[in-house]
């Protein structure tokens, strides 16, 4: 029978030598940590065991200071607080490395205080993807939270605290979170920020004796003309609102500018002139929600945004162009217009030689931001981009961003889980989207030549797919009798029964409401008649998926460490399948390594943008996860596993399709015994993946 008594402290000491000394070169001193841990009861000891052995793992000077604060740690927390200073102590050394970690671990007293909070706290981790929603749906514009030290709306994101706790409810704390959000969006709205003057706010502040006074005065003021816009715009958020606004009314001598800036037609231009008035007065205390304003950083973010977004107009009014061939006017007498300017802040209409003109959802949202930023669509802006307009894109390109010092602007961030830890490494890989570069090669044409016969095959098997009858049992009315239907009818009328309604077959069309991702492998082991298959694969799928009109898209995926994770777009759902995205196809190339898990995340996120009723992620690929620094074997397998898991949750599935000779080693542990085919032969890539997604689709 198991000794179930706690350890003694040589005992502890011994263990401690042994687990310690296997990975320190440098022999230190356990006996602090160890007579500590004696104290403990067995089962908090059992706890400390399993937690120093894993530490280890990730840093032995980590684990050595974790045992040496343990005990402590165990006797002023629960075990879930204990596990939770623990795991943010390993993401710290993540992020920041060894000393902050060490840090971390040492101030148990702030970290076992801000725990005790937890019942009232709201996280902004838990809470952010719904205010990104209700922002967007207010604004129509997506800004991005952020989590920091300080409060502010720099125009591109708004940046809150990672966890609120200054109301005595959780509930309390979740509504601050939304007003506090809400206001600050209101600042672009509203006009706070003129795009066309981004310097504004710094010169304006710069020009008074005290410029750091002169810019909480303004942020106060503003604050009053942006709660009366919101109580006309948004009444019941506003009502919100007014259960935070906490402190006392605003000085009797601010009266009369109180009312000014309250009023329906006051603007941004009433805010600087009461500045100039009141500079001077005993500055109020300022609301719960009110955040502070950072002049310098919304003038950066202004001119970058305003700058790319003029380009990106431009560009996309030249390919607009291209698309609609001229009825009456020679090509340099057509012009963009946009109609009601004024009035267009919300909703701009984009004319061509006067006409409306119907354009992409994209290039919609582009529009209504620049006229949320500079109040109209500027003439300037609606001149299409000349010849090689692309390629001087702002002075930023996406392959350029990993050059020099690495940096994370624009990027998406993800999770990535660490089974040794059983826990996620917080905002651990880095990804990016980028274009496939087009291919001026024969590639389609070939491929097409080269699998006529397939081709035209899979073109009759879709096209039967298409029109294929769903059949309704137990009808009242319909087209035919349901025989099984009637003889359980006739039995119970025999019975003594009534005879049921539904005898009847009735046959309707199969509304086919499915969205497909394919997630291709372009890791350098799939160079060769690999990257061929894969290719030829995706072009007899593209034909075929035209005649069924299943919603598609494909991206490839490759990177090399977690920081350059990288998607290659090649037909993203909304593009048509044109001579660009055969081009993208045909540019397929093979690239660096196979970090999976972070490319299905991201890729997941895509499709549960997509209304559909079955929704498939469908990976080509070669081999099992791998990459430079570490992500291979046991690790990448059960990263690529939980990414699986959550893609399953969200009502996503997920099947691979491989040509690796191993694959019955790991697939069925990642994917499901039977979501997964091997082919032995990758000649037979192209003739087994249409019959395939037949199947999965059926």
């Amino acid at each position: 029978m198991t000794d179930l008594k706690p350890w003694t402290a040589p005992e502890w000491e011994d263990w401690l030598d042994e687990e310690l000394d296997a990975a320190l070169s440098l022999r230190r001193t356990s006996r602090p940590a160890a007579m500590a841990l004696a104290t403990l009861g067995r089962d908090r000891q059992d706890f400390a065991r399993h937690w120093i052995a894993i530490v280890a793992k990730t840093n032995p000077e980590l684990a050595f200071h974790f045992a040496n604060r343990a005990a402590e740690g165990l006797r002023r927390m629960a075990r879930d607080d204990a596990e939770a200073w623990i795991i943010q102590a390993m993401d710290v050394y993540d992020k920041m490395g060894l000393y902050p970690a060490i840090a971390a671990l040492g101030d148990i007293e702030t970290f076992a205080a801000a725990r005790e909070q937890r019942s009232r706290a709201a996280a902004l981790e838990q809470v952010g993807p719904v205010l990104e929603l209700f922002l967007q749906g207010l604004s129509g514009r997506r800004l991005k939270l952020e989590a920091g030290d300080r409060t502010f709306n720099d125009t591109a994101r708004i940046h809150l605290p990672a966890s609120l706790a200054l109301l005595p409810t959780r509930e309390a704390n979740l509504r601050l979170y939304k007003v506090t959000a809400a206001h600050l969006w209101a600042q672009t709205r509203f006009g706070t920020f003129p795009g066309n003057d981004p310097e504004r706010l710094v010169n304006r502040c710069h020009a008074f004796p005290d410029a750091t006074y002169a810019c909480g005065l303004f942020h106060a003021l503003e604050t009053i003309r942006l709660d009366a816009c919101l109580a006309r715009e948004l009444p019941g958020l506003h009502r919100e609102l007014r259960t935070l606004q906490d402190r006392p009314p605003a000085p009797a001598s601010w009266a009369p500018w109180v009312a000014r800036l309250e009023a329906a037609d006051a603007t941004v231009d009433d805010s600087y002139e009461a500045l100039a008035a009141l500079y001077g007065e005993p500055l109020p205390a300022p609301h719960l929600y009110q955040g502070t304003l950072d002049a310098a950083a919304v003038a950066a973010a202004l001119k970058s945004r305003l700058e790319e977004e003029r380009t990106a107009l431009q560009n996309a009014l030249k390919a607009l162009l291209g698309d609609k061939p001229p009825q009456t006017a020679a090509p340099e007498e057509r012009r963009f217009t946009v109609h009601d300017k004024d009035a267009g802040r919300n909703d701009p209409t984009l004319l061509l030689d006067g006409q409306p003109l119907a354009v992409p959802p994209d290039v919609h949202a582009l529009m209504r931001s620049i006229a949320q930023d500079l109040g109209e669509i500027p003439d300037e802006y609606l001149v299409p981009a000349g010849d090689g307009a692309y390629a001087a894109e702002s002075g930023k390109k996406p392959e350029d961003v990993w050059k020099g010092t690495y940096h994370e602007e624009g990027a998406f961030l993800y999770n990535e889980w660490d089974y040794k830890r059983q826990h996620y490494r917080k905002d651990w890989c880095v990804l990016r989207e980028l274009d496939v570069h087009p291919a001026d090669e024969p590639f389609v044409a070939e491929t097409l030549r080269k699998y006529a016969g397939l081709a035209s095959r899979l073109r009759k098997t879709f096209e039967a797919l298409r029109g294929e009858n769903a059949t309704q049992r137990r009808q009242k009315h319909g087209d035919d009798v349901d025989f099984d239907a009637l003889v359980e009818g006739f039995a119970d009328l025999r019975s003594g029964r009534e005879l049921p309604d539904g005898l009847f077959l009735r046959n309707s069309r199969f509304a086919r409401n499915i969205a497909v991702m394919f997630m291709v492998d372009m890791s350098g082991s799939t160079k060769g008649w690999i990257n061929d298959a894969e290719r030829e694969s995706l072009v007899l799928l593209c034909e075929a998926l035209e005649i069924l009109g299943d919603r598609y898209a494909i991206y490839g995926f490759s990177g090399i460490t977690r920081k350059r994770c990288e998607m290659y777009r090649v037909k993203r759902f909304e593009d048509r399948y044109d001579d660009t995205v055969r081009a993208r196809i045909t540019g397929i190339k093979p690239r660096d390594y196979t970090r999976m898990g972070v490319a299905i995340r991201h890729l997941c996120g895509i499709l549960n943008g997509v209304e559909a009723r079955t929704k498939l992620l469908v990976t080509l690929s070669d081999g099992k996860p791998d990459d430079y620094d570490g992500y291979r074997g046991e690790y990448g397998i059960e990263d690529t596993r939980q990414a699986l898991l959550e893609a399953k949750r969200d009502g996503i599935h997920a099947f691979c399709i491989t040509i690796d000779t191993d694959a019955r080693d790991y697939l069925p542990h990642m994917y499901g015994a039977v979501n997964y085919a091997q082919i032995d032969d990758v000649r037979k890539l192209p003739l087994k993946i249409s019959d395939i997604y037949r199947h999965l689709t059926s």
